[in-house]
């Protein structure tokens, strides 16, 4: 497997002409939604798979970028082969028959082993998006990926797939034959504060009532004075979920939006009535560390499953939540560099900063939605 990477400020930047499998792509809003940008893509890398969306920053390498493009290309060496399924996604409703359809164009084509997922960051139900792709696809299959960002602002997002860039897509790359490998890990790092209360009424990712008071009622009464800046400071304090026991599920929870008229809260995934919430809060070096698991866990999991020798370039996707990097602030990169010091000196470190993140529970097999992670998918081949 080799990995080439390049990053640009402008649209209107030469691109190389190379040959490559699979080009992951990641940038800003503008330079994705500039005229004929798809089709210098495929112009430059005839042949390639091109995939990726907008973003709330870009990794390339141990640096974290904004208003750039980062684009990656692979070529596998050993038979390794990919393909691309697009659905649409009009509104949030159509999110689990987006992930069924996705899941359904994977598994028509035999030898599938990892799966990578890019969907609109807005306008979407995560959680179901990757339920109705988990539905369909064989026991054990790895899935990750992350919901596009559009620079913290929540407006319109855009994916970028076979057929183009679009503001109301879906796009899985479905990765064939037993030499490709992903190994995956998610930590966030968070600390929990305040009692646990129980979700007595919630539809979908709507969440209404904790305790059977009005949701929104009740985060205001904990943010205090950050409570005038919702739903923008809802970043900084996301849920941590409960089981019945008041154990954590390996989920935290993302404050998208406010519903004042039903005093509800509107969340990055699903929340189901019946389980318990807990705010969190964080420290740079708590998220720092929290990263560093999470290459540890990629980079151990690789290792696990690789019987035979690895050759040329190893790929690192890090998928990583806008909540972070406006806690992180200036020491942002340090919790990119936190994983690619797990990574190895041959792995290539591209992401980027987004509106939910998909990756392994603590089972490491079971993907779901996350927010506030940090997630390290490492792909190699053997």
């Amino acid at each position: 497997m080799r990995v080439w990477q390049s990053a640009f400020s402008s649209p209107a930047e030469e691109l190389s002409p190379q040959s490559a499998d699979l080009l992951l792509v990641f940038g800003s809003v503008d330079i994705l939604d500039s005229p004929d940008f798809a089709t210098r893509l495929a112009t430059a890398f005839p042949g390639a798979v091109t995939v990726g969306c907008s973003t709330a920053g870009e990794i390339a390498g141990d640096c974290v970028l904004d208003g750039t493009c980062i684009v990656t290309a692979i070529r596998f060496d050993r038979g390794g082969a990919v393909a691309a399924a697009e659905a649409n996604i009009a509104c949030a409703d159509e999110s689990q028959r987006a992930g069924e359809i996705l899941g359904e164009a994977l598994i028509a084509r035999p030898g599938l082993s990892g799966v990578l997922l890019f969907a609109r960051g807005v306008g979407v139900n995560g959680s179901a998006l990757i339920d109705g792709l988990s539905s369909r696809l064989p026991a054990g299959i790895p899935v990750s990926g992350g919901l596009a960002g559009d620079g913290g602002s929540f407006v319109r997002t855009l994916v970028l797939g076979p057929s183009g860039v679009s503001d109301g897509r879906a796009v899985a790359v479905g990765l064939y034959g037993e030499g490709l490998q992903l190994g995956l890990g998610s930590v966030g790092g968070w600390e929990p504060f305040g009692p646990a209360r129980k979700v007595t009424k919630s539809v979908g990712n709507r969440l209404l009532q904790l305790d059977g008071e009005p949701a929104l009622n009740v985060y205001k009464r904990y943010l205090g004075d950050y409570a005038r800046d919702l739903p923008a400071s809802g970043l900084l304090f996301p849920f941590e979920l409960l089981n019945g026991n008041h154990d954590s599920v390996g989920l935290i929870r993302t404050i998208l939006g406010i519903d004042e008229a039903a005093g509800g809260l509107i969340l990055a995934g699903t929340v189901e009535e019946g389980f318990y919430l807990r705010l969190m809060h964080a420290s740079t070096d708590g998220l720092v560390d929290g990263a560093e698991q999470a290459g540890s866990i990629a980079a151990a999991a690789a290792a696990d499953t690789m019987a035979g020798e690895t050759i040329g370039d190893r790929l690192a996707l890090l998928v990583s939540c806008v909540g972070r990097k406006l806690v992180l602030g200036d020491r942002v990169e340090e919790e990119v560099q936190a994983v690619a010091d797990r990574m190895g000196a041959r792995a290539v470190l591209a992401g980027f900063y987004s509106y939910g993140e998909i990756g392994p529970m603590r089972d490491l097999v079971d993907c779901r939605l996350h927010n506030q992670t940090m997630t390290v998918a490492l792909l190699t081949e053997r």
